[in-house]
């Protein structure tokens, strides 16, 4: 028997591995990387070692920021469509699990732990919609749902499976302390999403209004940097020196295709510094009139160890995917400007 196991590597989704491995059954992990989310280490990936399990990475793409942009079924408190991002990923789930003759699929979901996708009719809706009702087990809560097919036939003993719900982690953490898993092995629940994060919810609403297409590169963007929007302009301006390295590798091009012209999907930006003082990299995107080069100048030289002159000297560029030019540094432009005021900056500032 083969159980395919949505391993996000919480400790819901850990507890309920553990539990379906307690049955002698065979689990092969799935873990999904999505844009959003907020947690960098790899809990899936010491999971699946420490409990000897296989573990298959979905890295999700630009078809998942289309779902984001227009979900059917709505977003919660901030820009997160809870009920088809569970969708997606238990469709993605049913076509993983076919390939590797997986029985069945559970999750660590938890009846009522989140308001929008964990209630009753929502886990409901997420099986009809991924074409998986009764198929999908969930161990944590199981003997408060409806049995499964996995359970009817006799899979899974339901009896050792629980009945936990609420948002309350005590029942989670009893367990945790039960099976040895210690509170250093599992991420703390105050992460997870970025879509529930107002001022990051807010630049992506801004990016799905003004951008027709998004990539993976705008969402990367948006995690850089002070965001502005000047009609239908963009700027980002670097708040260290780590983002500004970042602000300039996403627009380097990509591996093997240095020469051949226009990278797919990197339009050219500018690049703007203050050059002989500490100075954030500013890029400008969209439309490049004079008023928006001027405000991007502007906001450079505010957040520049400069910014506290009358005037400051701010040096642009435009590169697309940064290649190296042999007519760059001609191409090169230098404007005095004066700082942006604390004003203008509130009232641009995404």
């Amino acid at each position: 028997m083969r159980a395919l196991a949505l391993l996000s590597g919480g400790l819901d989704s850990i507890l309920a591995t553990k539990l379906i491995l307690d049955q002698g059954i065979e689990v092969v992990a799935l873990n999904f990387i999505l844009p959003f989310a907020t947690e960098k280490k790899d809990y899936a990936g010491e999971v699946a070692k420490r409990f000897g399990i296989p573990l298959v990475r979905v890295e999700s793409g630009e078809e998942y920021l289309d779902m984001v942009k227009k979900p059917k079924y709505g977003y919660g408190s901030g820009m997160n469509p809870c009920i088809d991002c569970r969708i997606y990923m238990l469709r993605e789930a049913k076509r993983i699990a076919k390939a590797m003759g997986a029985n069945f699929i559970f999750t660590g979901d938890v009846l009522g732990e989140r308001p929008m996708s964990q209630h009753r009719k929502a886990l409901e809706l997420e099986e009809k919609e991924a074409g998986l009702e009764k198929m999908v087990l969930r161990p944590l809560s199981a003997k408060l749902l409806p049995e499964t097919i996995p359970e009817q036939k006799g899979w899974v003993d339901r009896s050792k499976l629980c009945a936990i719900k609420g948002k309350s982690r005590k029942p989670q953490i009893a367990l945790a302390n039960k099976f040895g898993i210690l509170d250093d092995e599992y991420p703390s629940p105050s992460g997870g999403c970025l879509l529930t994060y107002r001022e990051f919810a807010s630049k992506l609403r801004d990016l799905f209004d003004h951008n027709e297409r998004v990539t993976m590169r705008d969402v990367r963007l948006l995690k850089i940097g002070r965001h502005f929007r000047f009609g239908s302009s963009k700027i980002i301006v670097g708040r260290n020196e780590a983002e500004n390295m970042l602000l300039l590798d996403l627009n380097k091009p990509l591996q093997g295709l240095r020469g051949r012209g226009a990278e797919p999907h990197r339009p050219e930006v500018y690049v703007f510094e203050v050059p002989d003082y500490g100075s954030p990299i500013t890029i400008l995107e969209g439309e490049k009139s004079k008023e928006a080069i001027e405000v991007a100048a502007k906001l450079t030289a505010r957040y520049s160890d400069a910014g506290a002159k009358e005037e400051v000297l701010v040096e642009y560029k435009p590169s697309r995917g940064a290649e190296l030019r042999e007519d760059q540094e001609q191409r090169k432009e230098r404007i005095v400007i004066s700082p942006l005021d604390e004003n203008e900056v509130a009232r641009l500032r995404i």
